[in-house]
């Protein structure tokens, strides 16, 4: 039997926002998202030795960025993307995450702030991502200067883009050397309205209330970032739908286990070892969406994410 859900994290879930669709507004939930990350304002962040902001290339102007490093010497490079169901989530909203990573991985960590709907729908925020891998691989001798240690990550819908980024890399001929989902969107064919494309993930029915992010909540997403139906049958917004993914980099890929996101993510694993992929997998067992964020209080969530940052490391100095 899974674990039960952590005490700690039950405790916490009544305090979470972005759960109310009826009531959300685009500029709420990103409201919602700030104050959360400026209620922990008061607790040092992770160490890293320096975070500075920048620009990056986007698909239609200048991003703003964030590098982390934790020494000067040639490191691995990772291109961050951020969750909050595209609309929301900023550079600041997951400035911990990303201190994290780079501390955990001793990789330079690139954040990027990509366009976000309903400003810009799909596949404005896929085109963004894209868009700064490649202008960071192309400047990679600024960042962490191993042009065979590159890695995509992301939570959420961060963990979708960087899905999408992973396999246009390879379209591209982009080699990296590994990419990190972390309980990530991986088929938004249907916006979580459809029925019956609903009932192939149990854990949508299974979740669909009670544990921070809903079912309702992921209609609301999808029907912000997605403009029209059929482009959730697009890998850029499904990865799950992508014909091939052969070839696509290495994968550590994190589902929680009350989460209704569950089921799509470990397709989404069980896909690429079904393609040839090296993937690690870990089910988050006790846990919920957004657990990465709740590891300074939850001993169960920073474990796990732990575990999954390590195989992450591992996979980046092995190489592309």
């Amino acid at each position: 039997m899974p674990a039960p859900l952590d005490p700690v994290v039950a405790q916490i879930i009544p305090l979470l926002p972005l759960r109310d669709p009826d009531t959300m507004t685009p500029q709420s939930a990103r409201e919602q998202l700030r104050a959360l990350a400026a209620a922990r304002a008061a607790v040092p962040p992770p160490p890293v030795a320096s975070a500075a902001d920048i620009k990056v290339k986007g698909a239609a102007g200048d991003l703003a960025a964030r590098v982390y490093r934790m020494g000067s010497g040639t490191s691995p490079t990772v291109i961050f993307f951020h969750g909050g169901g595209w609309v929301a989530g900023d550079l600041e909203t997951h400035d911990r995450q990303a201190r994290f990573l780079s501390l955990e991985t001793g990789a330079v960590v690139v954040s990027v702030d990509y366009r976000r709907p309903p400003e810009a729908r799909f596949p404005g925020a896929f085109e963004d991502a894209f868009a700064a891998v490649r202008d960071v691989v192309a400047r990679i001798a600024e960042f962490g200067g191993d042009p065979n240690r590159i890695g995509v990550a992301g939570d959420s819908a961060g963990g979708n883009l960087a899905a999408s980024v992973a396999i246009a890399c390879r379209d591209a001929g982009i080699k990296l050397a590994a990419q990190l989902l972390v309980y990530p969107v991986t088929d938004a064919f249907g916006g979580f309205l459809d029925s019956a494309e609903n009932a192939k993930y149990p854990s949508r029915a299974e979740n669909a209330d009670g544990y921070f992010l809903t079912r309702a909540s992921m209609q609301w997403f999808c029907g912000h970032y997605l403009a029209e139906t059929a482009h959730g049958a697009d890998w850029r917004a499904s990865p799950l739908r992508a014909k091939n993914l052969s070839g696509v980099a290495p994968a550590v890929v994190t589902t929680a286990w009350f989460d209704p996101l569950r089921d799509e993510g470990a397709a989404y694993a069980d896909a690429l070892v079904n393609a040839g992929v090296p993937v690690k997998y870990h089910p988050g067992e006790g846990l919920i969406h957004g657990y990465f964020g709740l590891g300074e209080a939850s001993e169960t969530a920073k474990a796990e994410a732990q575990r999954a940052r390590a195989d992450f490391r591992a996979m980046l100095e092995k190489g592309a």
